[in-house]
Parts: structure tokens; sequence; C-alpha cells
């Protein structure tokens, strides 16, 4: 009997779309999807779907001709890459050991999850596999959940969510996190071939992502020896990393020593807790729709300037890693020098939410070195909505 096999992938950003130009070499089809995809205005949600609607459409023929072709890895690559304005819209790949057939389903978060829990029922499915970054991994680990189904995750960015017993879940404009050994997968398949057409500039943003990580791992009340170890090792990793990446995207110890610090980032994550930095970020995210690891990389500074004061050996293993001698100033400086997004008003975020969103980010807080207080966390967001370096 064929093993029934649910493959969770996720939808694709216009800014991202180069990622199988290789295959087309900017061909028509390829041309004609990359433009339209730029038309879009990132918030205007309407636009967004009835463009999407027809984009996809094209592009899955695109995947289904790299399939006839026996291109599995580029037919795999072109539903790969997430959206960099908004939380996946969902992409499965349902097959068995004869045949691969696609379903896209453009719609919300929580409506891609319910298609992915039918498909796992009818499919009587024996396991997930998800091959992606960390939306993927995010819902084949919330299907996971659900089911107890085993997971094999196959990462192809530095998210780092495949090392951590960690699920986030958005509803009502609020995300929030659960963690259970039921999400942690039993299976991780590291291939540096898969980051290798990663785009430069998701490659720095999910980088930085996976640094926030490690960062709130050294200021954790749990933190351990071996964490911060480990902490520094992969802080260190994806800093050497990110500057080769930028300059040669094709250069294979670069990716391996970022898919490396991805692992470790994550791992420490998992290992402890949460603080200020995520906090924040999944304020953002949950009840701002902002997109995921831009946020990350515009906050983390930010943070780590507020909480600097009250955890100052922290931060000097942080600035040790990065090889500066301020943290939250290398951070930005990392960031803005590879061209990554450094303000929240870049990526869309208006100003005059900055008052409710502090007030969010003020309740329920997570443990974190540094009390946390409205007024500052006010501050906090207007500097990182100017961009402001931190001093």
């Amino acid at each position: 009997m064929p093993m029934k096999v649910l493959l969770a992938d996720e939808a694709f950003d216009g800014q991202l779309l180069r990622a199988i130009g290789h295959m087309y070499e900017g061909g028509s089809d390829f041309g004609e999807c990359y433009s339209t995809a730029r038309r879009i205005k990132p918030h205007d949600v309407e636009s967004w779907h009835n463009e999407w609607k027809a984009t996809a459409d094209r592009i899955e023929t695109i995947a289904k001709t790299a399939l006839e072709r026996k291109h599995r890895q580029s037919a795999y690559e072109s539903y790969l890459r997430a959206s960099m304005y908004h939380r996946a819209s969902g992409q499965f790949f349902i097959g068995d050991e004869n045949e691969t057939r696609t379903l896209a389903a453009f719609q919300s978060a929580a409506r891609c999850f319910e298609e992915a829990m039918k498909l796992a029922e009818q499919l009587k499915a024996d396991c997930v596999v998800s091959v992606g970054g960390g939306s993927t991994t995010g819902l084949g680990k919330a299907i996971a959940y659900r089911t107890d189904l085993p997971q094999i995750v196959i990462p192809t960015t530095y998210a780092g969510s495949e090392a951590t017993p960690i699920l986030g879940q958005t509803a009502g404009g609020q995300k929030t996190t659960l963690k259970s050994d039921k999400v942690l997968p039993e299976v991780i398949l590291y291939d540096v071939d898969l980051t290798m057409t990663l785009p430069a500039t998701m490659t720095i943003t999910s980088g930085m992502n996976a640094i926030a990580h490690a960062v709130e791992a050294l200021y954790s009340p749990e933190s351990n020896p071996m964490i911060d170890m480990l902490a520094e090792q992969g802080i260190a990793a994806i800093a050497r990393a990110l500057p080769i990446i930028h300059k040669d995207p094709k250069n294979v110890d670069a990716r391996s020593d970022a898919l490396f610090g991805a692992w470790a980032c994550g791992t420490c994550l998992g290992a402890v807790g949460m603080s200020l930095h995520h906090k924040i970020c999944h304020t953002l995210g949950g009840s701002f729709d902002m997109p995921h690891a831009e946020t990350h990389t515009v906050i983390l500074p930010h943070a780590v300037a507020y909480n600097e004061p009250g955890a100052k050996e922290a931060m000097a293993k942080v600035a040790r890693a990065l090889g500066t001698d301020n943290a939250a100033q290398g951070l930005y400086d990392l960031a803005k020098s590879l061209g990554a997004p450094y303000s929240l008003k870049e990526l869309g975020f208006k100003e005059e939410d900055i008052p409710t969103a502090a007030d969010i980010a003020s309740k329920a807080p997570y443990p974190n070195p540094v009390e946390l207080e409205r007024e500052k966390i006010l501050i906090l967001l207007k500097n990182a909505w100017a961009g402001t370096r931190p001093t």
C-alpha cells in the first residue's frame, strides 16, 4: 500500500519570482508574471487577491511544465516562496508513489489550514512533509498538532522554525504561541542546494530573523551555558555568511554557514523562552499583518537597545559574535548595509497605529530582563518606524 503524504507548501511574492528565472532565463512567461506581481500594492487586499489569482494560474502552468520536463526541483521552487507582505495563502502538493498533483488555495491562512486538514483526512496521510520556509513549517506543525502525524521538514530558508517545538497561531487579530512536543518535527533534512536560489533580499531578512531567536535566548531567564555557546555560534555563522551571500548568492560555503546558523538559532529558541522582541513582532504580525522576517529585521536592533541595560553580559556576547562593540548598532548596521528594510515605515506600517501597537505589546508581557513600560515601548516603536539608528 503506497504511503500517503501531505506536502505543505507556501505562496510566493512578486519580488521572489526570480527564483524560477534560472529555468526560463527571463522568458516571456516569467517576465509577465514578474511584472504583474510588481504592480500590486502591498496593502491593497482586493487587488492582491485578484491579481495573484491570475498570476497563480500562470505560475502553476510553469510548475506543471517543469514537472513534465523532469525539472522537479524547479517545479517545487516555484511554489516555495513566502509572501513578503501577507501570510502564506497556501499551496499543497498531494501525492503518492505514482503521482504528483497540485492544489492552489489562495485564501486566508485559516482557510489554508482548513483545506489542509480536509486533505490529510481524505488521504489518510501517514505523515506531513513540509518543504519551504517558516510559513510552510508552521502549517505542517499545525496539522501535526491536531492529528499527531509525524513530520519531515525540509527547510529552504533560514527561519529555524523546524528546530523548535513552538507553534504560532493568529486569531481575532492576536498572535499567540504554544509549546508542545507534538509540533517538534521528527525529521529535519538540511540540503544546501535547496537554498541556492533563495533571493538575496529574502536571505538577509530570513537570516536576521534567525539571529533574533539566538539573541533572545541569550537573555532569557532559562538560558544556560550550553545554549549561550550555541547562540553565539549561530549568530556568528549567519553574520559571517550574509555579506558573502549578498555579493555571491551561489556561494555554497556561505549558504552552508547560514543553514547551520539557522538550526543553531532555532534550537536555542526552542530550548528557552521569548522576550520583548518576539512580543513586539507578534503584535505587529498578528494585529497589523506585517511581514514576518522583515518585521523581525527592523525591530531587533531596537529591542536589543531597550534590553541592553538589564542584559549587559548577553549583549557583549552578541557584539562579539557580530565583531562589533555595540550589539544594537551592529545588528542595525549589518541589516542596512545589506539592503534589508530598516524602518517600519518602509514596510507600510502606519505611524498613527504606533500607540495601539504599544498598548497591545504592553499587555500580557513575556519575561524580559528590563521591565516593559508602555511609554518606553512607544519610543521604541517610533524609532523603529522612522528607522533611527540605536544610540
